[in-house]
């Protein structure tokens, strides 16, 4: 695994799946649409204040990501663990906003309903090709 195929693959996905553990320790995953930012070891991704979700990462940061390409003969999925962080920094907030989010947040930018999560991967699996391989974050190239 390097990193550049690891963020090339996930840039060229529509969907990420997200989980997180609720009260009372089981795994929650939710589909969301890709990242909106990549940087280091760091994806992030809008949501909704008032979802489960954030509340579920306030209560408890351990999250894991999951992407996926389903090819006509290959499949390859990636799953990253890490931590999940929930921001209201106004700054972030504006810096991966998109046109047509107020489908999602009819208040804009400062919508008290939008909020970012930032999830920071530690490490991760890949399969491909009927193969695995874990890796640590910090130690691909």
């Amino acid at each position: 695994m390097t990193r550049e195929h690891l963020f090339d693959f996930i840039q060229k996905q529509k969907t990420a799946f997200i989980a997180s553990v609720d009260e009372d320790g089981f795994p929650n995953i939710k589909a969301m649409f890709t990242p909106r930012k990549i940087k280091g070891n760091c994806f992030y991704f809008s949501t909704n204040t008032s979802s489960m979700r954030t509340e579920q990462y306030i209560d408890n940061p351990k999250a894991s990501i999951y992407f996926y390409h389903r090819g006509r003969f290959r499949y390859e999925g990636i799953m990253l663990v890490g931590t999940m962080e929930v921001l209201q920094d106004p700054e972030i907030k504006k810096e991966i906003w998109q046109t047509g989010d107020t489908l999602y947040y009819p208040g804009g930018v400062t919508d008290p309903d939008y909020c970012v999560l930032k999830f920071t991967a530690l490490r991760g699996r890949q399969y491909y090709d009927l193969k695995k391989e874990s890796f640590d974050m910090d130690n691909i190239d």
